[in-house]
């Protein structure tokens, strides 16, 4: 099938194992969720399986193809105008994104396969054969890995990748697969997570002249830091969960190839973080905080506190623990409600994004919090999943956003549910200890 013919709410498809091709196989029953999120629901963690085999299935039969959040200056019509300016550029990518109806096929916005998605496809697929036991899924995360190197932006000093699509900035056209730190940050932990062949970790380890070149990684005193994107020269603004991202990165090639310069590097970005911490415990999303509109918002946060997680989980070392603490709080207290719903950021309840609920269960699932993350799980099913496989875009306060964006959609999801899944598995493991 090509990419034309696949629809983001595209036909409904059976939940199921795979056979020895990557079919879809066998069916089970779809999970039950209640019309109300006031009503009594519990999730189970087979339940959830379910749910992850029938997200799994619905981007699998669409070749992981589909639009996405940021995929605008992909329209045909946009292309065919016979000028282009940047405030066109900006009208045309932002009224997609933010019409209340999916209007991308009527702007005839082209349906690419994600880089970052993919990313986030393997993990889950792993997750998924190593939960349900078939490695129907485990040759499926190999295929994606190997799509992943296939697909990687040639011309840097190292492995990394970026969109598919162009984007436009207030400042900058990129064009399609400029890379940057959060897609190959991702993209490095599924190769680490795809298999034990060292062939693979030999591509994740040449992410670090992309790291420490294309992004001038730079030492400013005892800190340091990163660019988001490739660029020539240092930015002046700084994107702080985009740092945190890339301190992982060091952090996950370190763990499988320990060197003490990687760690250091690590910390001294950690530092930089940590260091922007507001008083009430989250952060913004840039240094300075006026460079964005955004300000604490839900999933960037997530990414961040994630990372500190992950510096303790390879190191051992209470180094963040104070940083961590009040940051799990400000995240949980203030980026949830108590019944699982995401808050948009310190201030806004709306939007409610899938992109949000997907993260908490990442985050909660890696804190060891995983009651509060079936409880995320559970709003989420309540309010934001289609039933077939689908996961909504987004709740606002009056309506919902009821279509499907590939990567922000299904490829956070399908990765949550597997990260939690995983997180049952370990502490069934630790209560039989």
């Amino acid at each position: 099938m090509t990419a034309s013919g696949h629809g983001a709410t595209g036909d409904e498809t059976d939940p199921g194992a795979l056979d020895d091709r990557g079919r879809v196989d066998e069916a089970p029953t779809a999970i039950e969720t209640p019309a109300s999120a006031d009503a009594a629901r519990r999730v189970t963690d087979d339940s959830v399986a379910r749910v992850l085999a029938e997200t799994l299935a619905y981007a699998r039969e669409r070749e992981y193809t589909g639009w996405d959040y940021f995929d605008g200056m992909s329209s045909r019509i946009r292309r065919a105008l016979p000028f282009e300016t940047k405030w066109t550029n900006i009208a045309i990518q932002e009224g997609i994104k933010r019409a209340p109806v999916n209007v991308r096929r009527l702007m005839l916005v082209e349906q690419r396969q994600n880089f970052k998605g993919t990313a986030l496809f393997v993990m889950a697929n792993r997750a998924a054969a190593d939960h349900l036991g078939d490695e129907g899924y485990r040759r499926e995360a190999d295929r994606l890995a190997e799509w992943l190197i296939e697909n990687r932006t040639r011309g840097y000093a190292g492995f990394c990748g970026g969109h598919q699509h162009a984007t436009q900035g207030l400042h900058d056209r990129l064009p399609a697969r400029h890379p940057g730190i959060v897609s190959t940050g991702y993209a490095v932990r599924a190769l680490l997570a795809a298999s034990d062949d060292e062939e693979y970790v030999d591509v994740a380890a040449a992410a670090l002249p992309f790291v420490f070149d294309d992004l001038n990684y730079r030492e400013v005193g005892d800190s340091a830091r990163i660019d988001y994107h490739a660029s020539d020269e240092p930015g002046e603004t700084v994107v702080i969960n985009a740092n945190a991202i890339g301190a992982r990165l060091l952090l996950d090639l370190h763990e499988r190839r320990p060197r003490p310069r990687l760690r250091e590097r690590a910390e001294r970005i950690l530092d930089y973080v940590a260091g922007q911490q507001a008083e009430i415990g989250g952060w913004t999303y840039t240094d300075p905080p006026s460079a964005s509109h955004l300000s604490m918002d839900n999933h960037h946060n997530g990414f961040i506190l994630e990372s500190f997680l992950r510096y303790r989980e390879v190191t051992g070392s209470s180094r963040y623990d104070d940083t961590l603490e009040r940051g799990l709080e400000f995240y949980r207290e203030t980026l949830f409600e108590a019944s699982g719903a995401p808050n948009w950021d310190e201030t806004s309840a709306y939007p409610k994004d899938i992109h949000a609920a997907a993260e908490g269960i990442v985050l909660f699932s890696a804190a060891g919090d995983t009651a509060f993350a079936s409880r995320i799980i559970d709003w989420t099913l309540s309010e934001l999943y289609a039933g077939d496989g689908r996961f909504h875009y987004q709740k606002r306060r009056f309506y919902t956003k009821r279509f499907t964006l590939m990567r922000w959609c299904q490829a956070w999801m399908a990765f949550a549910l597997g990260q939690y899944l995983r997180a049952r598995e370990r502490e069934r493991g630790t209560a039989k200890r």
